[in-house]
């Protein structure tokens, strides 16, 4: 093999791009996104079961995976970047860089109880609770902040249900119209944070592939303006 074809293939190998999408409410305006900027997949996404989307005349390709996974691709290097809700970033607190905000998929953290109980003694009545969540770190930093100690139970899906079955006194759940709540007789009482969807990025990525990472980092930023 000629050196002028290794020193090509080099190239052709730093400039190429993995990016991480998460499944679910984000992916469709994710790949919308990056279409706009150029980068366009080959596949209709309502028909293809592909888990792997080819961007061929973007030196770019695409995995479509679960949104608590996209984290760990980027930080670990199988992606170099990756578009994941901020309530994900802050539970899983993984060392990527995050340039942006993309201002989609908002959505709030929010404190429910059931709606036909009163509240014990306010806010420091939470000191006595049992808290169910899928974000037991989330949860854990914001009552030691309010300097209250409470039991956090762990839980990956139905968490409505929770305090209807004795199981829990609250929830502290991520919500988007909160019509969920209120379907199930629960009512926001604290509102912990907000979450968007952010742009994540390796950080040995951003130092080898700088200038085709920042290219994009750029693009994407004129896009969401």
């Amino acid at each position: 093999m000629k050196k002028s074809e290794v020193r090509s293939q080099k190239s052709e190998s730093k400039d190429y791009l993995t990016i991480a999408l998460p499944k679910g409410k984000l992916l469709e305006p994710s790949i919308k996104l990056f279409s706009k900027i150029g980068i366009k997949i080959k596949e209709d996404l309502k028909k293809t079961r592909r888990l792997i989307l080819d961007a061929p005349r973007s030196n770019v390709k695409f995995l479509i995976i679960r949104a608590t996974d996209v984290p760990t691709y980027v930080e670990y290097g199988a992606a170099d970047i990756g578009i994941v809700g901020k309530d994900i970033l802050m539970e899983q607190g993984k060392d990527v860089y995050e340039p942006l905000d993309l201002k989609y998929g908002y959505c709030q953290i929010v404190i429910a109880k059931p709606e036909k109980e009163k509240l014990l003694g306010g806010k420091e009545g939470l000191s006595k609770l049992r808290i169910a969540t899928k974000y037991p770190n989330i949860a854990e930093r914001y009552f030691s902040q309010k300097g209250l100690q409470v039991e956090i139970i762990k839980l990956y899906g139905s968490i409505e249900l929770a305090p209807l079955t004795g199981l829990s006194d609250r929830i502290l759940d991520l919500i988007s119209t909160g019509q969920t709540l209120k379907d199930n007789g629960l009512e926001v009482v604290e509102r912990v944070s907000e979450s968007t969807a952010r742009l994540i990025v390796n950080r040995a990525s951003m130092k080898i592939k700088y200038k085709r990472v920042k290219e994009i980092i750029e693009a994407v930023k004129k896009a969401v303006q």
